[in-house]
């Protein structure tokens, strides 16, 4: 190649929730960073993208979780202070389950119990109600005898590229640089700093954060080539039947674990001004995917399958029929949880969580913690539970 390649403190690989946030808070601290992505966000080819995604403070998913959702709630009021975006509604979250149920082989073992332990460790405020009183006070969902709703107020949805954009826009006015629509063939660390050959040039860079999700394990290989798994994931949104309009205007986002299996399991949120739709879907690990072959057609009987296993009998005053459908990818690790290490043969190249799908509420946080690794060799929050070590130990 011609000339010098251009030099960078750090670079960042993969500009979806993970990526943006680190680039911004990188260039809140002064560092010279480039963000470089294949396409240009925000956008709807990887996990970033359709509308809302759920936040929540006390975390089912483990406590470790907890504190990255509170401080990302405070970074979403910073960001939203600086832009005048609006990113978070605080509209309540409602979980429908039961403490007895126990799902098997996915992180939400125990999802009701260690959301009610979480929210009672921290403090959180919230409401235990029975099935009874979820039916009387939110008709739209019919709780089944037996199950349980954890009602907290301080829950709600974030708009993801709303998110991303504005972190994009506070970290170019920062200083930092970006680099779109550009493939990295590889990154690979040479004495004192990393080397990153894209498609149309190459990068050098004192550290680099990969946060490529569903692209990360083909770019990184070994060992994270056999951890990280895409997985295709597709969103619903259904109809509001005229007298339910109100009921789903002002409902909260909701989450329903109804079974033992990694997949019963769904989750949804209010009807949106304007929309006359619900959004709502569930989750599946069974089939791995290649982001760049992903099947986007959503097949006839998608949102027929889904009314089936999810809303029959559990959600009232939406039309059978699917009003549109669009897909998104997970990465997901062996037991679910996110990886946030050094690559063990690249102590300069820091991955960044591929989160299994319940990663976007923290995003703001694990930017932070990125670029206080990057900068100060260690984060605030300890990443520790998120470490590679798990898997080379199992």
């Amino acid at each position: 190649m011609a000339g010098s390649p251009s030099s960078y403190d750090v670079a960042v690989i993969g500009l979806g929730a993970m990526g943006s946030a680190a680039l911004h808070q990188l260039a809140k601290r002064g560092v010279k960073a480039i963000g470089i992505d294949r396409f240009a966000p925000p956008h709807d080819q990887g996990s970033t993208h359709g509308e809302t995604r759920i936040t929540r403070q006390a975390i089912g998913e483990g406590e470790v979780y907890v504190p990255l959702a509170l401080r990302s709630h405070e970074i979403w009021r910073e960001v939203e202070a600086q832009t005048g975006e609006h990113l978070l509604t605080q509209n309540g979250c409602l979980i429908i389950g039961s403490e007895e149920r126990r799902a098997e082989g996915n992180v939400r073992i125990d999802f009701m119990g260690r959301t009610l332990r979480a929210a009672r460790q921290y403090d959180i405020p919230h409401e235990v109600l029975d099935a009874a009183e979820v039916r009387r006070r939110f008709p739209q969902f019919q709780a089944h005898d037996g199950e349980v709703g954890y009602l907290e107020p301080g829950g709600g949805y974030l708009n993801p590229e709303r998110c991303v954009a504005a972190q994009l826009t506070l970290a170019r006015n920062l200083g930092a640089s970006l680099l779109l629509d550009t493939i990295v063939r590889s990154v690979s660390q040479k004495g004192d700093g990393v080397r990153i050959v894209t498609d149309h040039d190459e990068i050098v860079a004192g550290q680099a954060i990969v946060s490529a999700g569903p692209w990360a394990p083909a770019l990184l290989g070994a060992p994270f080539d056999r951890l990280l798994t895409p997985t295709r994931q597709v969103m619903h949104w259904f109809p509001v039947e005229p007298e339910a309009a109100q009921l789903w205007a002002e409902s909260p986002v909701f989450i329903w674990s109804h079974g033992t299996g990694p997949n019963d399991f769904f989750y949804g949120f209010p009807s949106l001004p304007g929309s006359g739709t619900v959004k709502t879907a569930g989750e599946q690990y069974n089939e791995a995917t290649d982001p760049d072959r992903i099947e986007r057609r959503i097949a006839p009987d998608e949102a027929g399958l889904m009314r089936k296993k999810h809303l029959d009998g559990r959600l009232a005053g939406l039309l059978p029929e699917g009003a549109r459908a669009v897909t998104c990818l997970y990465t997901v690790t062996p037991d679910s949880n996110f990886l946030i290490d050094r690559h063990p043969d690249q102590d300069r190249v820091l991955v960044v969580s591929p989160c299994s799908g319940h990663g976007f509420k923290h995003s703001a946080a694990i930017g932070e913690a990125a670029a206080q690794i990057m900068v100060d060799g260690r984060s605030a929050i300890d990443m520790a539970p998120f470490s590679l070590s798990r898997f080379q130990e199992g």
